[in-house]
Formats: C-alpha cells, structure tokens, sequence
C-alpha cells in the first residue's frame, strides 16, 4: 500500500485519484473528498489548494499563485501547503500526474 503514496515536492504535480472527488454537498454546506467508503471534510484552506490539485499545475506553481493572492511570504506558505498535501497522499487521497501523455 506505501507504494501507493507520494513524496510531496515543489515539482510533484499532484492530482486526486481516479476513485476520489471533491465535490460540494449541498445537505451540509461544505466542501467532501469522497472516496470509496471514505469521506473527509477539508476546511476552506485545503479546498482552495485542492481545487488548484488538477495534474497540471505543480506545487510550486501553486504556491506561487496562493502567495500572490494571500501577499504571504512564499516560503511560509510553501511549508504549510506540502505538508497538508503530503498529509493527504499518506491517506490515499492524492496521487501524482504521470508524465505520459495520450
């Protein structure tokens, strides 16, 4: 299952899984990843660094953009951002973008 995981870096780009959404449930007003018979609610930070998660996008770019739009030191940001996305490959819900392309 470790094989599984990622290493989170400046240069993964990474991406949820196949199985894995993140959608808004309407019923309870906030943000889910659903997975199968896993469910996570993310608080606003994590969505919004979430939503950027698309594969293309790495995560230095990504903390490129949140440290523009936020005026925050990118290093701070840059720290806080890996470690959550490191957190949520540990548990399955991140995977990374491979290189081949169709």
């Amino acid at each position: 299952m470790a094989s599984r995981n990622i290493s989170v870096s400046e240069t993964s780009r990474p991406k949820l899984p196949r199985h894995t959404k993140l959608k808004f449930d309407e019923t309870r007003q906030v943000w889910v990843i659903l997975a199968p018979e896993r469910v996570l609610a993310p608080d606003e930070i994590a969505v919004e660094v979430l939503q950027l998660c698309d594969g293309v996008r790495s995560v230095a770019d990504m903390v490129d953009q949140l440290a523009e739009k936020y005026a925050a030191p990118r290093e701070a940001i840059a720290t806080d951002v890996i470690a959550m996305l490191q957190d949520l490959a540990d548990k399955g819900f991140l995977t990374e973008a491979r290189e081949s392309t169709a």
